[in-house]
């Protein structure tokens, strides 16, 4: 190569970082995760990822929303953010018929947002990243069909008329459906609460006989380790143990894994939802020429956007969840 093409080829290589890097960038582009129950580790985790693409690209990440379950408080604060007319949105959708229409008005906006971790496909969402939610179920449903050799009253303990919930339960009764021996007992409305759903675990160990309830299931991820603590007492005190398979990587839920209380539980990646989440919104917010939020993409086959970005599910069970504690102990690198 020769000395001018070498120079030429540097000075393209520099000019493409300007346009693409820090440079179009300002803390004065501010980007909102919105959510409930913030303080939950799920959510802290989510936050991790999103203020990680936040100082990579020198723009200001907020993450805002109830402390508790409250889909109420969600779509007010939804409204809140809307009126900064912020550079984009991040928002998890606890109940669409109160959060769509405040999608939509940010959309109207002109304010980019897309949907994470829970949807709401019937908005004007730009498109939605996480799990693929079905699949999450369907995979947790083959894991108790296993473990309870295809019989035995299990027990559901989730938010209905959460979407990203629903789709889970609706995974695991596809595949309870080729197990006729396997009989839904129950699915207890948690409100959110994992003191509830706690207490409603030790109800369920009372139950004696053909009552007996084999397995427990969490669809969402604080239950997990409340359910566990609950199945912990109890077989200290001489209960011969049930299955529970919980939801997500949280240090309690893992822990139990390790002590054998918890059978297993199924993994997301809110730290990378969060994390492409924000660069995804910021790509938009810089989107050249004409305002990529004019169009409806659903059938376009030149469109802008995916509708879905599938950041994966696995089973961690007591087989790798070594691996995963010393990991999630760590933290983000």
């Amino acid at each position: 190569m020769s000395m001018w093409v070498r120079g030429t080829s540097l000075t393209l290589a520099g000019a493409l970082l300007l346009l693409s890097g820090c440079a179009r960038h300002s803390k004065k582009e501010q980007y909102y995760l919105v959510t409930v129950n913030t303080q939950l580790p799920y959510w802290t985790t989510a936050a991790e990822g999103f203020r990680k693409a936040a100082a990579e690209y020198g723009v200001t990440a907020v993450v805002r929303g109830p402390r508790t379950f409250d889909p109420q408080a969600e779509a007010q604060e939804m409204r809140s953010v809307v009126a900064l007319k912020p550079a984009g949105i991040l928002v998890s959708v606890t109940n669409p018929t109160l959060v769509g229409p405040e999608i939509d008005a940010a959309i109207a906006a002109g304010i980019p947002v897309i949907t994470m971790d829970s949807d709401a496909p019937a908005s004007k969402r730009l498109y939605f990243i996480g799990t693929n939610n079905l699949e999450a179920g369907r995979l947790g449903g083959q894991r108790v069909a296993a473990q309870l050799n295809g019989k035995g009253n299990v027990v559901f303990f989730t938010m209905p008329g959460q979407p990203n919930l629903d789709e889970r339960l609706k995974g695991y009764k596809d595949v309870f459906s080729s197990y006729p021996g396997i009989n839904i007992v129950e699915v207890f409305d948690m409100k959110g609460d994992s003191g509830l759903a706690m207490d409603k675990a030790a109800q369920y160990i009372g139950r004696k006989g053909k009552d007996r309830i084999d397995g427990f299931i969490c669809l969402q991820s604080s239950s997990g380790r409340d359910v566990g603590e609950a199945l912990r007492r109890a077989k200290a005190e001489g209960d011969p143990g049930r299955l529970l398979v919980a939801m997500d990587t949280d240090l309690a839920t893992l822990q139990l894994i390790k002590d054998g209380v918890i059978d297993s539980t199924i993994s997301q990646k809110p730290y990378t939802m969060a994390l492409i989440g924000l660069k995804a919104l910021d790509q938009i917010h810089h989107y050249p020429g004409d305002n990529p939020m004019k169009g409806d993409y659903e059938l376009d086959p030149f469109a802008p956007f995916p509708a879905f970005v599938d950041t994966g599910v696995s089973l961690v069970d007591k087989s790798n969840v070594e691996g995963i504690l010393t990991r999630r102990q760590a933290g983000p690198q």
